[in-house]
């Protein structure tokens, strides 16, 4: 048996009496947040002479509040149906707003003390958990308003969210999505059921489902257009208010992350494409289309009916992880035997999977819809990395330093996703299962990597525009999309056929409204590939760096900590590595192929 059998309950659900043992108890802790807001509100104006003890107070009443949040957000999950939950739920995030609009004169008054007092304070030994977090107030200062136009632009930001409010409304509730008839069934082709039949195994039914469903929103180009155009001149007159050259510029600064980071992926993935396209043409032998079209890219590429069970998932997530040691696998164990995750799909529940670390004095808790494919397998690895990382923090940060940026998040994830195929391919049984295997590994890299940064580069061109005072329009917007797809897709050489109309594309990907967010799933699995690479080499010292970024928190800017780490994201080192990974994964699958063909 090449996993192996775990002692821990199996009933799939989370044990929330770790957080609150009855809603007595979380009853309590709000009473008792809400009692001492006007504590918090009595440091404004006092920060000169008792910075310390605000900090103090600061941070224990969000350390506090995020228990009580998170605990009635899990219970709501479980079950969105139950009102009970719910209500639990909105009050709880009410006294969240009510905690940050009291806090909000922190940074600004901190900065009224000047660097050299609060670089004073900040050295003596009791003021070591807030260094981090006074460090980034006065770097930030350069891009600090005064208070009037720091409350000015607060007051504009239910502004600047509207036009995403007005995509999710259009999209999900108003949008009128036509019907399409597939095998006698008439399906309406709403997002939901374009994610399912865009895999469909005939041809001719992939073919019509893209028509119909960019069809659909080609109809509102140019509505589109002009609502996303209003979110990326939102991003910019924010970056120019706060003094930044660019909206990149300055949605990285919020990570202290250089901009180079971003213009290296977009380099180096254009330089790899090659390797793209390679994948392309074996990924069209494999499924048997001789020239595949855009709308073939979701045929399965390799398909398997093995199922596994939690116990053997678990297993699996176990035994991949030896590779970093026992503070990492003991970690995994006692997640599963501690009840961090509810596993299975029941009704009500929140669809998907995640990971919430933020219960700092408990643990963290993993939500799955397990139903035993590899999928199913492969996410719970991913989540346990972002569960172990956020374990590993809590227990060696101090609470104001033991969050980490989205930066670093999906690396460990990623890394976790990395050891867990590296063990099965090492396992696998016959060439059957190994390319199974290998299909979903290359099937990753292809969309977590090279589509990632393909959507990267078109959010970062249309803000240049903007940034140019050129006007962003519908049918401009796909014109670009379009551009980048055939150079990613090689239309060009011949590697896929892309229909024009499908260039609309960008309009069904709500991440564009994100201010610069899908450039880190990129980023992340470059930089997992690289650290896992080296920790299954056995490199001197890798595995006890992987660790230490895991521990680390966010005790200093995510670039520093990944650096200390050994990956320079701003470097080509990374983007190679993602490069070299998927050539070996395809040669192994070149190799099997050609012993089939004799």
């Amino acid at each position: 048996m090449w996993w192996i059998s775990l002692a821990v309950a199996q009933d799939g659900t989370w044990n929330l009496a770790d957080l609150y043992a009855n809603e007595a108890a979380w009853e309590a802790d709000l009473a008792a947040v809400e009692a001492r807001l006007p504590e918090l509100e009595g440091c404004e104006g006092q920060l000169r002479k008792e910075l310390e003890s605000c900090l103090t107070l600061r941070f224990d009443l969000q350390r506090q509040l995020y228990r009580a949040e998170i605990w009635a957000s899990l219970g709501s999950d479980v079950d969105t149906r139950d009102d009970v939950w719910r209500g639990r739920n909105a009050r709880a995030n009410l006294l969240d707003s009510r905690f940050y609009e009291v806090a909000s004169f922190f940074e600004p008054e901190i900065l009224s003390l000047g660097a050299k007092k609060v670089n004073k304070a900040a050295a003596r030994p009791s003021m070591a958990p807030y260094r981090a977090y006074l460090r980034n107030t006065l770097t930030d200062a350069a891009h600090t308003l005064d208070p009037e136009r720091e409350s000015l632009l607060a007051s504009m930001s239910p502004m600047f969210m509207a036009p995403g409010e007005v995509y999710g409304v259009f999209k999900n509730a108003e949008l009128p999505w036509p019907e399409l008839t597939i095998r006698g069934a008439t399906v309406r082709m709403d997002p939901s059921a374009y994610t399912l039949h865009r895999a469909d195994s005939d041809a001719g039914v992939r073919t019509e489902v893209f028509n119909r469903f960019f069809g659909a929103l080609a109809q509102f180009e140019e509505t589109l257009g002009t609502n996303l155009a209003a979110t990326i001149q939102g991003h910019w007159i924010v970056a120019r208010t706060r003094a930044y050259p660019s909206s990149v510029a300055a949605a990285m600064d919020s990570d202290h992350l250089p901009p180079a980071i971003y213009d290296t992926l977009v380099a180096e993935t254009n330089r790899q494409l090659p390797i793209l396209h390679r994948y392309l043409k074996l990924r069209a032998r494999m499924i048997g289309i001789e020239k595949p079209a855009y709308s073939d890219l979701y045929v399965p590429l390799v398909t398997g009916d093995r199922r596994w069970t939690l116990a053997e998932a678990e297993s699996l997530a176990v035994v991949s992880a030896a590779p970093l040691g026992d503070a990492y696998v003991g970690a995994l164990k006692q997640g599963f035997a501690e009840r961090w995750m509810d596993a299975y799909p029941k009704p009500g529940k929140t669809a998907g999977a995640y990971m919430n670390g933020a219960a700092y004095d408990v643990h963290p808790y993993v939500l799955m819809n397990f139903n035993s494919d590899y999928e199913s397998v492969t996410t719970l690895a991913h989540e346990f990395g972002h569960a172990v990382h956020s374990a590993l923090s809590s227990k060696s940060q101090p609470y104001p330093t033991a969050d980490y940026a989205t930066f670093i998040a999906e690396i460990a994830s990623t890394g976790a996703e990395a050891l867990l195929i590296d063990h099965m391919l090492k396992h696998a049984k016959d060439d059957d299962e190994r390319l199974f295997y290998l299909g979903n590994a290359l099937e990753g890299l292809r969309t977590t990597y090279f589509r990632q940064a393909q959507l990267a580069e078109f959010e970062l061109k249309i803000h240049q525009q903007v940034e140019k005072g050129e006007p962003l329009t519908g049918s401009g917007l796909s014109a670009t999309y379009l551009d980048i797809v055939n150079r990613y897709y090689g239309v060009a050489e011949g590697v896929t056929r892309m229909e024009p109309a499908w260039a609309i594309e960008w309009a069904y990907i709500p991440h564009f409204y994100y201010n610069f967010y899908v450039y880190q799933y990129a980023t992340s699995i470059a930089a997992s590939s690289l650290l896992a690479e080296r920790v299954l080499a056995g490199e001197a010292g890798a595995q006890q760096r992987y660790l230490d970024l895991l521990r680390a928190g966010g005790s200093d800017d995510p670039y520093i900590l990944l650096n200390t780490a050994g990956v320079d994201m701003a470097s080509p080192a990374p983007y190679q590595a993602i490069g070299r990974r998927m050539e070996r994964l395809m040669s192994e699958v070149e190799t099997i192929l050609a012993r089939r063909a004799r």
